[in-house]
Formats: structure tokens, sequence, C-alpha cells
């Protein structure tokens, strides 16, 4: 899994907005989360909003855990002692100031890129998936049929060519190859020479 994958696998959709939570956040950060929490709140007037940045409820935590990922049965978040914030694009985005070092932004850029890739999935219609699913499945038809067709060609080839052999065959076993009666082999017992010449 490559590292947009990966960053997509923590993307939920919370509140009808698509998220990620404060623990996989300090995950790829490389802090603890609890130093995350600390920068958010003493930097709290960059995340007003509900499209920025909102904390889970307990209800909301209990239908994740069930519904859309296992990470908070194990591993980081399995222990939740606080209620985690949800961070939007948006929030993402100004975590990065925040959290102003070089491998934030770096990790920041990879989270834009997914939250991006994952809009432009949702945004392109099932519709031209579907067109671009049947073109491929057109050309995968023509091509087997071409296949087929390449296929039957060398087994005329084949039917041919054995024919021809067979042909042949018979021919050798019909001709006279011009044996003559051989002497037979072996010893000549005294009284059956004149049964051999008879």
């Amino acid at each position: 899994m490559d590292n947009l994958q990966l960053i997509q696998s923590k993307i939920y959709e919370i509140r009808g907005q698509k998220v990620m939570l404060d623990f996989d956040l300090a995950e790829m950060y490389g802090v603890e989360t609890k130093r995350l929490k600390e920068a958010v709140r003493r930097n709290i007037d960059r995340f007003e909003g509900d499209d920025f940045m909102f904390e889970l409820t307990k209800k909301e935590i209990t239908e994740l855990s069930r519904t859309q990922f296992a990470t908070l049965n194990k591993g980081r978040g399995s222990n939740i002692k606080y209620l985690p914030f949800a961070f939007t694009e948006l929030g993402v985005a100004m975590l990065s100031s925040v959290l102003n070092s070089k491998p934030a932004i770096e990790i920041n850029r990879g989270i834009m890129r997914a939250f991006v890739a994952v809009r432009q999935m949702l945004s392109n219609p099932i519709e031209s998936r579907v067109e671009r699913i049947e073109t491929q499945v057109k050309e995968l038809k023509q091509y087997m049929e071409e296949v087929l067709v390449d296929q039957n060609d060398i087994n005329d080839d084949t039917m041919m060519q054995l024919e021809l052999i067979n042909q042949t065959l018979a021919e050798l076993q019909t001709k006279d190859r011009g044996f003559k009666e051989r002497k037979r082999i072996g010893y000549k017992l005294p009284g059956c020479e004149e049964e051999e010449k008879k």
C-alpha cells in the first residue's frame, strides 16, 4: 500500500464531511496525540467552526468503531481517554501552520493530495466509470476474437499439414518397394528341403 492509499484509508466520513482523526494525524506527523491537541488548543482561533475541526461524541466513536474502521480496537487510539478531534480538509491545511516543521509540511502535502483524490473519485460520475469499463470490455472482446481467429487459422494450417502427412504415409504403404523373397536363415534339416521347394 503506497502513502496515498494509506492516507486515503484514514479518511472517514463523519457528520457528512470527510475527516481525519487526531491520533491518525499525530502518527503521520510523528508526534504524540497529546502534543498535537495542545498545539491545536493553543491556536484554537484558527480552527473555529465545524468546517475546520470538531470533537467527536462518545456515540460517534462507538458508531465508528463498529462501522468504518478497526483502528480503535488496536494500536493508537485503542484506549481513548479524551474524545478525538476530527479535522476536515481545511483543518488539516490549517494544522500544518500550527505544526510548523518540515516533516509536518511534507506529510501535509500527501494528506492534501489524498483529500483531493477522494474528492475527485467521488465527483467523477459513475456513468463515466461505467463507460470506461464498458470500453475496456469491448477492447478485450475484440482482442479475444482476434486471438480465436488466429488460433483457427493455425488449426486449419495444422489440419492441412496432417492430411498431407497421412496422404504421404498412405502412398508409401501402397508403393511396391521391390522386396524379394529372401532365403530363410537357420539350419537346414535333412528332409525339410523338399517341403520348402513345394
